[in-house]
């Protein structure tokens, strides 16, 4: 049985200890749980668990690697013992303790560690709150006991061994333990670990033993209450951003850093720290901790529905993956990585007010069309893709008549969609590729007129000649492979899609705002789609060709589809009005 598999089967018994504890919080009125962020820290658990079937080579590859070719003892033996056993357990804590120590003290460790500390919340949902980028350097303190000669079996089970143990000592329910906290990892202890207390920060990194932060001098007692999170709080509840935030904290630093030496110091040295014309030229506040407050945007009882509806879809759809990873092809499991991420992101944006619960519908729908179109499952392929532009129409409607009703703006956009959606369905139909091409047309041509708004005809030229030139180049690629009939459809198709792409480039560089720009870059994605399926169908194969057509398709559309109308944003904006005191239950 695979590792993946052992999570798969210990999900129901986290859950319920999930459930256990938020009952008892409830009933002793001290409820550690809220929603948005449980649902959030669980997702990045899921996301975890499915990027880490991609970085086995990391994990499982270079360990045995090092084993098979550098391990100074081979005894098996000695290791399938009980006492080999529990050796290994205790080498592998030690290791773990360095590593940890590592996420702490140095800043290319902590971008990958900070995942797991972001929670403002402390409870047994905190514990499956990991990230998806420590298996890429987390190796490295491992090879120790490859050189040793630890099995990879046996260095594979007691990690798995020391993971789930850390499970429970994430709660603030079980007080001091006594001689137990003496020696072992304990709640008290590890609420120490999660705290940002003076007195607390960088403190008890030990996964099983606590004994080892007393040797090394990284113990602390818990006394003062702990407040929860990072001294730099992500505010938001973006899986995607959560596991990137610190990775493009560290990259800007480093780009703007004047010396060489200090490009690289920011990626060594402990997190925090900054080159000195870079802390001048991007103050930021000193920490204080009298001034932390619990991010906690408002949520509707509709919103909180669809998030707890959308994680129950998320976990079978990830234990699903999981059960079959190991026997799955990687381009398979890469395709369905990136519908699970979609979900995630989506659940998060529309916990934290940035997008609709349509929006994330429409999303959703074309991450799932893609999907059923790259891995050959027609029947549901022809019910997400349609479904996805449906929704995007619903969402402009709906959106319009909540702004006062629909103007000749809306009315463009919703043909544009219209078309699009006549286009998706004429090219699922044998034989129809002329009359799809046909519709597409009329699609761009709407969205030239809606993205004249406000700024004219070709705000900026040099615009045109771009993308025209781009379509000029891919024209004499594909004029060989194309008949009679379609040379001209296909050149009058390059002009108007590059005039499209211009048109909304040229708006954004005069208008000089987000939304602009993003309907900018989803016009480039047009582009980008077309090609691809142009160079798929008549020059040449490529490879994962429905993968890479439909994903940027949908990326146009929903791009365009959310923030076309001027002065509309794509959903709610999250603000900081519904925060709680760091202290607040």
């Amino acid at each position: 049985m695979s590792p993946s598999q052992v999570i798969v089967l210990a999900t129901p018994v986290f859950l319920l200890l999930i459930a256990i504890e938020f009952a008892w919080g409830w009933a002793r009125g001290r409820n550690t749980y809220r929603l948005n962020d449980a649902v959030t820290s669980i997702g990045l658990g899921m996301l975890s668990q499915i990027s880490a079937v991609f970085t086995r080579l990391f994990r499982v590859g270079i360990y045995t690697a090092v084993y098979g070719y550098v391990s100074v003892w081979h005894n098996d033996a000695f290791w399938m013992s009980w006492y080999g056993w529990l050796l290994a357990l205790l080498f592998y804590d030690l290791c773990y303790y360095w590593l940890h120590r590592a996420g702490h003290e140095s800043a290319i460790f902590w971008a990958a560690h900070v995942v797991h500390h972001q929670s403002q919340d402390y409870n047994l949902s905190t514990a499956l709150r990991q990230t998806s980028s420590g298996a890429l350097l987390g190796w490295i303190f491992y090879l120790p006991m490859a050189i040793a000669g630890v099995p990879p079996l046996v260095f594979g089970v007691v990690a798995l061994i020391d993971l789930l143990y850390q499970f429970w000592v994430h709660t603030e329910h079980v007080p001091k333990l006594g001689w137990f906290d003496r020696w072992f990892c304990s709640p008290s202890n590890h609420r120490v670990h999660h705290a940002v207390n003076d007195r607390y920060l960088d403190r008890n990194y030990g996964g099983v033993l606590i004994v080892w932060d007393r040797l090394f001098g990284s113990f602390e007692e818990e006394g003062e209450p702990c407040i929860y999170g990072t001294r730099s709080p992500l505010d938001s509840w973006d899986p995607l951003w959560s596991n990137a935030e610190v990775y493009w904290a560290l990259a800007r630093d480093s780009w703007h850093a004047k010396h060489w030496a200090d490009k690289l110091r920011v990626w060594f040295k402990p997190p925090g720290w900054r080159p000195a014309d870079v802390a001048a030229l991007f103050p930021k506040a000193p920490f204080d901790i009298a001034k932390v407050e619990r991010y906690h945007p408002p949520m509707a009882r509709a919103v909180a529905g669809f998030g707890a509806l959308q994680f129950v879809a998320l976990l079978a759809g990830v234990s699903l993956f999981l059960w079959q990873a190991d026997r799955t092809p990687l381009s398979t499991s890469a395709i369905w990585l990136a519908v699970l991420a979609a979900v995630l992101w989506c659940t998060g944006a529309v916990m934290q007010g940035r997008i609709t619960i349509l929006a994330a519908l429409m999303i959703e729908a074309g991450a799932l069309a893609t999907a059923t179109s790259a891995l050959g499952m027609v029947e549901l392929h022809r019910l997400f893709k349609p479904l996805a532009m449906a929704l995007a129409i619903a969402l402009v409607v709906l959106r319009a008549r909540g702004q006062g009703g629909l103007r000749r703006f809306d009315a463009l956009l919703v043909a544009g969609l219209a078309f699009s959606l006549a286009g998706d369905v004429l090219l699922m139909l044998p034989g129809h590729f002329i009359a799809g091409l046909v519709a597409f047309l009329l699609a761009h041509l709407c969205y030239i007129v809606l993205f004249r708004q406000d700024v004219g005809w070709l705000p900026r030229p040099w615009a045109l000649a771009a993308t025209l030139g781009v379509g000029a180049a891919l024209y004499a690629v594909l004029f060989g492979g194309l008949g009679p009939v379609l040379r001209p459809a296909v050149a009058a198709y390059v002009v108007v899609i590059g005039f499209m792409a211009a048109q909304a480039i040229g708006r954004a560089a005069a208008l000089k705002d987000k939304a602009s720009l993003a309907v900018a870059i989803g016009s480039v994605c047009f582009m980008l789609s077309d090609s691809l399926l142009a160079l798929n169908r008549f020059h040449q194969p490529l490879p994962m060709a429905q993968a890479w057509v439909l994903s940027t398709y949908y990326a146009a559309q929903a791009l365009i589809a959310l923030h076309a109308r001027p002065g509309v944003p794509a959903g709610a904006p999250a603000t900081r009005a519904g925060t709680l005191p760091a202290g607040a239950a």
